[in-house]
């Protein structure tokens, strides 16, 4: 009930209070790169199952987005009440790719490139996946108000509640997403069979 009562005063404190704003940011895009070896693609394919970024219990990943979020965050009493008046997010998104040590002969150069093309885009989509959390959580929580909070202790709680659901989805759709991309058919599927049976 109290929940409800909150997102009806934070609707009417987005229509009357234009300075509650959300600030323009940018993420930083980090690529790190660790070396496979191999002069085919089925080489280059092995060399990744041993070198790749860890993947949980499943093994070695080809690739991995992963990212580094903080904020500035602004609080102001209102009467006993706290509100979250602004929120700065300092967001660092960083893939990691395979990169061939060596040089490769050259239709096994092109395969590749169609290969690791393929690779940067499905990060990409990741990439995507985690501003668009970002930004989630700037409108769950920038003007939030929690009343009877003096020293803004309970909104902290219910920022790290709503921060909590956004992140669970974020990372089920990334699940989902690469489910999708390597069941058989799918595009890193497809890019796999291209390179490990190109050349």
């Amino acid at each position: 009930m109290k929940t409800a009562v909150q997102l009806s005063l934070l609707a009417a404190c987005c229509a009357l209070l234009p300075a509650i704003a959300h600030a323009e940011w940018q993420a930083v895009e980090k690529v790190e790169s660790y070396a496979v070896s191999g002069k085919s693609g089925a080489e280059l394919y092995a060399s990744i199952g041993k070198r790749g970024p860890k993947a949980g219990d499943n093994g070695s990943a080809i690739a991995h987005t992963n990212f580094r979020l903080t904020w500035s965050r602004k609080y102001e009493n209102q009467g006993d009440a706290c509100t979250l008046v602004s929120a700065k997010p300092k967001l660092v998104i960083t893939y990691t790719i395979p990169k061939p040590a060596g040089k490769l002969p050259d239709a096994v150069a092109r395969n590749w490139e169609t290969f690791i093309t393929g690779i940067r885009r499905h990060e990409a989509v990741h990439g995507d996946m985690i501003r668009e959390m970002v930004k989630s959580i700037e409108a769950a929580t920038v003007g939030l108000s929690v009343p009877d909070d003096p020293k803004c202790t309970k909104i902290r709680t219910e920022m790290t509640k709503r921060l909590s659901e956004l992140s669970q989805t974020q990372r089920q759709r990334s699940r989902d997403f690469d489910r999708t991309e390597l069941s058989e058919g799918g595009n890193i599927h497809q890019l796999i069979l291209a390179l490990v049976n190109g050349a």
